[in-house]
């Protein structure tokens, strides 16, 4: 994206956010159902990104000792700033240490329907093993869709190089290539997606968001999730020997776009495009690093499943000491790990937690109102925390040919 597209940007979100505070019924349904074509249409081409990605890349990698130390070097590098965004959380939650809500808060008109509870992160998990090879690709189940593509990608690594296995790949890599066209024209269109998305998000801020019996809750959350983005993250790069204000000016396209969306998922092939084309990071990396990364590396989430259950445990009567703490903390991390990148994942995952350990989930329901704002948030720096650490392993990469 070129600088002039940039200030398209700018203007697009200027013009969006007059649009939400003219408060017009009328204008903001019609702002409602743009920003919702967007969304649908960068979902759509999420899912096929993913399989072409993981598979091309796996199928030209195979089993390779490249492969494994780009593997291994995503991991470390998700499990390291999960588990920081996790400790900064818990920090500030100690400082700030928000007050429980007046008695009488929680009550049976704030709880969330009953089947958002009844699935149990044990269910969440069992849901990654397919059974069926086509329903993991109507659900957008983007854990089992891995498993299916890490398989389908290693064995065409191992066939032997004969004519069915070449034209097999080069179909692949056309529809690889087809695809990334359809992005690029889904990009150029954006403007009038960000006015759409932002006169949505205007309007529901304008609306009304209550935050004042959970303002030391709320400020916990964003304060962390801002010095996540803005401190802990770029202080990885820096060790690195990356720039982190070019990286962020690099990836700025893909973080905006997940503060909209509020799905990293969706963000992706936005996400991948800007890898690769304003980063220079090579396409194999970019392409097996970042589809990886939107599942397992969910920074925000992890801040805000720990926060929050502390908080819930908190109003619920139910002691925390700092061990307990600590044991909710990796909780937190190997908890969000399972986090497929779409919105409200991690509020129903914290939500699963919590009924799981009997506590009152009512709650939630008094959260629920303000987590839009959150959710956006939390996606931009998931996207961003993505971004780092494909570009950390690119530089690894780099350094060990």
């Amino acid at each position: 994206m070129k600088k002039n597209q940039i200030i398209i940007w700018l203007f697009a979100l200027i013009i969006g956010v007059g649009i939400g505070l003219l408060r017009i019924d009328s204008v903001d349904t019609v702002m409602n159902f743009i920003a919702t074509i967007y969304t649908r249409l960068f979902r759509l081409l999420a899912v096929p990104t993913i399989v072409l990605a993981v598979i091309t890349t796996l199928a030209s990698l195979g089993g390779s000792r490249e492969m494994g130390r780009m593997f291994r070097t995503t991991l470390t590098y998700t499990l390291l700033t999960t588990t920081a965004a996790a400790a900064v959380g818990l920090g500030l939650y100690l400082i700030v240490a928000p007050g429980n809500l007046p008695a009488g808060t929680i009550s049976a008109e704030n709880a969330v329907a009953d089947d958002s509870v009844s699935f149990s992160y044990a269910d969440h998990l069992m849901s990654v093993i397919p059974d069926n090879i086509v329903k993991p690709f109507l659900d957008g189940n983007v854990l089992a869709l891995l498993l299916i593509c890490f398989a389908v990608g290693i064995a065409l690594s191992k066939m032997p190089n004969t004519q069915p296995k070449r034209s097999l790949l080069n179909g692949l890599s056309g529809l690889q290539e087809l695809l990334f066209m359809l992005i690029r024209w889904l990009i150029a269109v954006l403007p009038l997606g960000i006015v759409a998305f932002a006169a949505q998000l205007t309007a529901q801020v304008g609306g009304g968001v209550m935050l004042d019996s959970l303002g030391k809750y709320v400020l916990v959350i964003l304060v962390a999730n801002c010095s996540q983005f803005f401190i802990v993250l770029p202080i990885f790069l820096l060790i690195k020997g990356l720039n982190p204000i070019k990286t962020l000016r690099g990836m700025m396209p893909a973080v905006m776009m997940a503060l909209f969306t509020k799905s990293s998922a969706a963000t992706l092939p936005v996400t991948m495009e800007n890898a690769e084309k304003r980063l220079g990071i090579n396409p194999k990396v970019a392409r097996f690093v970042l589809p990886i990364c939107t599942t397992v590396n969910m920074n925000g989430c992890a801040t805000f499943i720990l926060v929050t259950s502390l908080f819930v445990m908190q109003n619920n009567g139910i002691a925390t000491s700092l061990p307990a703490m600590l044991v909710w903390l990796l909780i937190s991390v190997f908890a969000a790990f399972g986090n497929a990148g779409v919105p409200m994942g991690c509020y129903f995952l914290t939500l699963s937690l919590m009924s799981g350990i009997g506590a009152n989930v009512g709650i939630m329901g008094i959260i629920l109102p303000i987590y839009t704002i959150i959710d956006m948030i939390e996606t931009a720096e998931n996207v961003w925390s993505d971004s780092c650490v494909c570009a950390i392993t690119g530089k690894v990469m780099q350094k060990e040919q």
